[in-house]
C-alpha cells in the first residue's frame, strides 16, 4: 500500500474523530463546556484560572466560557472572578437536564 492509500484510509476515521469531539449538546455549547461544568462541579475548583492550570482549556477561553454558562443557567456566578454549578448545571450533568431548550438571560 502506497502514502496516498493510507493516507486515504485514515483520513475518514480522522474525520469521523474529529467530528465526535465536537459534538455537543446544544447550539450554543461548545467542546469544552461539559468539561468545565465537570471540572468546577469539584469542590475546590471555582476560578477559570483552574481551568488552565487543569489543562482544560486557556484561562481567558475559560472565562468567557463561564460567562456564557451563566447566562444560561448552568453555573452561579455569586463573585466576580468565582463560578460554581447551579442546580441546572447539575442536572444538566446528570443527563436529567436537556440544554438547548435553555434562553440566556440578557
Amino acid at each position: 500500500m502506497d502514502e496516498s492509500t493510507t493516507d486515504a484510509v485514515d483520513d475518514p476515521a480522522a474525520e469521523t474523530e474529529n467530528e465526535a469531539e465536537e459534538e455537543t449538546d446544544a447550539e450554543w455549547m461548545e467542546p469544552a463546556d461539559k468539561p468545565i461544568l465537570e471540572f468546577l462541579q469539584s469542590e475546590d475548583a471555582f476560578e477559570p484560572a483552574q481551568l488552565d492550570e487543569a489543562g482544560l482549556c486557556p484561562g481567558n477561553f475559560g472565562a468567557y466560557r463561564c460567562r456564557e454558562l451563566t447566562k444560561y443557567g448552568l453555573l452561579n456566578n455569586p463573585i466576580t472572578g468565582v463560578y460554581e454549578v447551579s442546580n441546572l448545571g447539575e442536572q444538566y450533568l446528570d443527563g436529567e437536564l436537556d440544554p438547548s431548550e435553555l434562553e440566556p438571560d440578557e
